[in-house]
């Protein structure tokens, strides 16, 4: 009995435990895999759904294109698939917005959110604060459920009679809140809402644990200032979702209350089929101030991971230490800060006050102030650095062109005059799927392929992963950067068939060329996608520790780390992680102590 005390008191306390003591050698197949608490196999949970939701979500895409740059053209072969959605082979009106309003909600809430900020914050924290696991691998667990079953929800939506929802990713009231007002309207919307609410409550039970994980749980010596960028990227993308995330649930539930109890959050003085509804007192802007107070904080939950890993990434890859660590810190807690102060440059067309107007005009400029410090930072890291052009190192590249790009118009979207030209338009559009939906995705493949060996002790073909980059990023800009033009002509944005316009009719071979490009980059995708899964079983084994040379904790672990990261007492943390070229060295791993002649960073 004495034994098995203190056995137990050995397997609880952080520092004196063997992972071979863990008793997880007599874990069954479910609960190593399925109700698995390894922080580990989680973010391989979170990250798998990500990728099917991701490879769902970019079919929506590509099959909203045809319409767009082939309207009018009959393909027999989607009638086969989608039965009345494509009467005639022609996707039906119904059916795009519906395609439209998935492709949206899939990649910014189940891709962009759960499966970058899930995988890479779950993978990340433990190992490189130099914890066994979460603060609570149970709730983390229960994260990964709440996820799953929101997905479940949100898939079946498809498959019923009336279709899933069709107002918008935004699902702005009173289309979303009237179920007379379209087939989209229905039960769809409600599933849309439910499996919202589930994601949210799994985003929030995630959010807590990364935030008391990276608070309290760091092992000896890792002080905040040595922690890596990606973790307090992840660490302020995580209070962030907290603090944001209840308010579209609060505006979720209520719009579920006016859809099905017969109130009036949303709705007021609405005639529908010449039928004057008994609604009175709501407001549909109101709605739209609860979605946007999430939405844009939902922008830098999206892109503050890419930021940290990018920044990780760029540095062990040019072989030099982050440059202006305290700068990159500083622009990151003031981009947390600001993102909570503009949510209103969304609604300059709502009969917002002029003056409230030029408010949010100003705090929306300012946040180029900390984004164009990273930009530099980045820059700055890798001037004459001894780059190796590894694909992560190509896609983290990738995302610093793609966000000084996209970046640069959003200075004319939060112009509120400019704005009011260009709102709802292609230009919309185009800024914020190359500022945020692709660059984003580069920073999700930067950590892919750089951490992937760490995840599954081996590599990814190099091959297939300079070929996913070259077509990738060619190919986001033949597709996004044309659309700038077409808003600046006054091309709306949700319109599925712009051919009989005279006015917007010269856009026709345009919409054509970026619809070929759309078919390509998704087949490239689904290259990586075999290139995942295959190099998961077959790709070329790990055969040290720290392939990449890198300074950080995760990469002292071994090759594939048990539940528990390290087999013995967790390793003491003596620097930052950035001392890269240094006294003569190529890398220095945060576990060296400093020498008593060593020049400071």
């Amino acid at each position: 009995m004495s034994e098995a005390i203190q056995l137990h008191s050995e397997t609880v306390v952080g520092h004196g435990f063997h992972h071979d003591d863990h008793g997880h050698h007599h874990q069954s197949f479910v609960s190593k895999y399925i109700f698995s608490m390894d922080h580990k196999m989680i973010a391989k949970q979170f990250l798998i759904t990500g990728i099917i939701w991701a490879i769902i979500g970019g079919l929506f895409s590509v099959l909203f294109r045809l319409q767009l740059g082939f309207p009018g053209q009959s393909f027999p072969i989607l009638e086969t698939f989608f039965g009345n959605w494509a009467k005639g082979g022609t996707i039906q009106p119904e059916f795009y917005y519906a395609l439209v309003t998935m492709h949206g909600t899939v990649l910014v809430f189940f891709v962009l959110t759960a499966g970058l900020s899930g995988t890479f914050s779950n993978f990340l924290i433990p190992l490189q604060v130099g914890a066994r696991d979460m603060a609570s691998p149970f709730m983390n667990m229960l994260s990964y459920w709440f996820f799953f079953m929101a997905s479940i929800v949100m898939i079946a939506s498809l498959f019923i009679q009336t279709g899933p929802a069709s107002g918008g990713w935004t699902m702005y009231p009173p289309l979303s809140a009237l179920g007379q007002a379209s087939q989209g309207s229905k039960a769809g919307a409600d599933m849309w809402l439910i499996s919202m609410a589930l994601f949210i409550v799994s985003q929030l039970m995630a959010g807590l644990n990364y935030i008391s994980t990276i608070l309290n749980m760091r092992t000896k010596g890792m002080s905040m200032t040595r922690l890596p960028l990606t973790i307090w990227a992840l660490f302020f993308t995580a209070v962030l979702g907290v603090l944001s995330f209840p308010v579209l649930l609060s505006g979720a539930i209520l719009l579920l209350f006016d859809r099905n109890i017969g109130t009036s959050f949303f709705l007021s003085d609405i005639v529908v089929n010449g039928e004057v509804l008994p609604n009175e007192g709501g407001s549909a802007i109101l709605f739209q101030h609860l979605f946007w107070f999430l939405g844009h904080p939902e922008v830098y939950i999206i892109l503050l991971p890419a930021m940290g890993m990018v920044s990780e990434v760029l540095s062990v890859n040019s072989r030099k230490p982050i440059f202006g660590y305290m700068a990159m810190l500083g622009s990151l807690f003031a981009i947390a800060i600001l993102a909570f102060l503009v949510w209103a440059h969304h609604m300059f067309v709502t009969g917002l006050n002029p003056f409230l107007g030029s408010v949010f005009v100003l705090l929306t400029l300012l946040i180029a102030v900390p984004s164009a410090i990273k930009v530099f930072n980045w820059l700055t890291t890798l001037w004459r650095g001894n780059i190796r052009f590894t694909p992560a190192m190509l896609f983290g590249i990738g995302f610093v062109s793609l966000f000084i790009s996209g970046g640069l118009t959003g200075i004319w979207l939060g112009n509120s005059t400019i704005d009011i030209h260009l709102h709802d338009t292609m230009f919309v559009v185009a800024h914020f799927h190359i500022v945020m939906g692709v660059a984003s995705m580069f920073g999700m493949f930067a950590g892919i392929y750089h951490w992937f060996p760490k995840m599954f002790g081996r590599f990814l073909n190099n091959t297939l992963g300079y070929l996913h980059f070259w077509v990738t990023m060619i190919g986001a800009y033949l597709i996004f950067w044309p659309m700038h033009y077409q808003g600046l002509a006054g091309i709306p944005r949700r319109y599925l068939d712009k051919s009989n316009w005279h006015s917007f009719n010269q856009f026709g071979d345009l919409d054509k060329m970026i619809t070929v490009v759309s078919i390509v980059v998704f087949a490239v995708q689904l290259m990586f996608v075999f290139n995942f899964f295959y190099s998961i079983f077959k790709g070329r084994k790990v055969t040290t520790t720290n392939p990449w040379g890198a300074n950080t904790l995760e990469w002292t672990t071994p090759i594939n780390p048990g539940h528990g990261n390290w087999s013995g007492e967790i390793p003491e943390v003596h620097r930052w992680p950035y001392d890269y070229g240094k006294d003569g060295r190529e890398f220095i791993p945060q576990t060296e102590p400093v020498g008593s002649n060593e020049s400071k960073h």
